[in-house]
């Protein structure tokens, strides 16, 4: 039986329910003779826990619910802030749960390139880091001979990277269009059916899927980050988002949205990427989708990607009604990932 020590950064509602599904599927773990410790937890404004021997996940998970403080957990090392807690927790894979920045990537970047130097495995279910140094990360992971995995970053936790990387051998990724964004395509959803879009937003922020700054779903940010990690993973791109093209949704009003149905399309929060003078050039705008092509039909909280490719055309995958568990799928996915790929005996 070999150990895996976890550190996570954030306990939000991601991080929650990865832990729960963790507990759920233990017995799924359990041929790779894993045994899985989370010895430390990082927060921004709850303060830091760590234990060597490993934190109790159900009084942990009480904590987080209520919206406690985790430092009474603490019982090892004191850290001053969640940068010194990643250069020297002693645990073997990151797991990186805070709130997408989408101006810098910062603080993510720092925390993932200080543990990656470290020597630890990355995983993570925020933005920030690879929408703006994917090329970088992904380059240092592979100096270290360690993994640096993001699938729950787009699509919640479908598997887009792998299912390319894995399952689409000497095939080239020419674009994509997709809806990405769960909380715009909420909310346009229930602006067809007459709600106001405010109210449409409180709904999504209830169900837990909208960021903590609405804002950045709002105004396309949270699909121009998702954007920028497509086109650098699948297209060899080196943009950011903030040099996509971008617009939100605040610009359309009910009524629009209905009278668009009423001709027989639905308003769509698009991102866009296609190959252009050599190099790929991406997009993020509201666009009405006619009802002959699949992506008028992917309503509510879910979510589809249409790949187009040199060697099957092309190819959607649809996450329907996804939610938080579904991204915390992501990061459980990318663990065993790593399992198989470091650890499996």
């Amino acid at each position: 039986m070999t150990d895996l020590r976890l550190a996570m950064l954030g306990l939000g509602s991601v991080a929650q329910a990865f832990l729960r599904l963790l507990a759920q599927k233990s017995d799924d773990l359990a041929p790779h003779r894993i045994s899985l410790k989370l010895v430390g937890v990082a927060t921004r404004s709850r303060g830091i826990a760590a234990n060597p021997a490993g934190l109790d996940l159900a009084q942990l998970l009480e904590i987080g619910a209520a919206g406690q403080p985790v430092d009474n957990l603490n019982n090892g090392r004191r850290f001053a802030d969640s940068l010194e807690f990643v250069q020297n927790i002693q645990a073997d894979v990151l797991l990186e749960c805070i709130t997408l920045n989408p101006a810098s990537g910062q603080p993510a970047i720092d925390y993932i390139s200080a543990a990656l130097q470290r020597g630890l495995h990355v995983i993570t279910a925020n933005k920030s880091a690879p929408a703006f140094a994917l090329a970088r990360l992904s380059d240092l992971a592979r100096r270290q001979k360690k993994a640096f995995l993001y699938e729950a970053t787009v699509l919640d936790g479908t598997p887009v990277f792998s299912f390319v990387r894995d399952t689409l051998p000497a095939t080239k990724i020419l674009g994509f269009r997709g809806i990405l964004n769960s909380t715009t395509n909420f909310v346009l959803t229930a602006m067809e059916e007459g709600l106001p879009p405010e109210d449409a937003l409180r709904q999504a922020q209830a169900l837990g899927i909208a960021e903590a700054n609405p804002d950045y779903d709002l105004d396309g940010w949270d699909s121009a980050a998702k954007t920028a990690i497509l086109v650098n993973a699948l297209m060899s791109g080196s943009t950011t988002p903030d040099q996509i093209a971008r617009t939100g949704i605040r610009h359309l009003t009910t009524r629009t949205v209905i009278e668009a149905a009423r001709q027989g399309r639905r308003f769509k929060l698009l991102s866009e990427a296609v190959w252009r003078d050599n190099h790929p050039v991406a997009r993020v705008l509201p666009r009405m989708v006619p009802l002959t092509n699949p992506l008028a039909h992917v309503s509510g909280t879910s979510a589809a990607i249409t790949l187009i490719t040199d060697t099957l055309g092309e190819v959607t995958l649809h996450l329907h009604e996804g939610e938080v568990p579904q991204t915390a799928y992501g990061l459980l996915a990318d663990l065993i990932t790593v399992i198989k790929s470091h650890y499996a005996k």
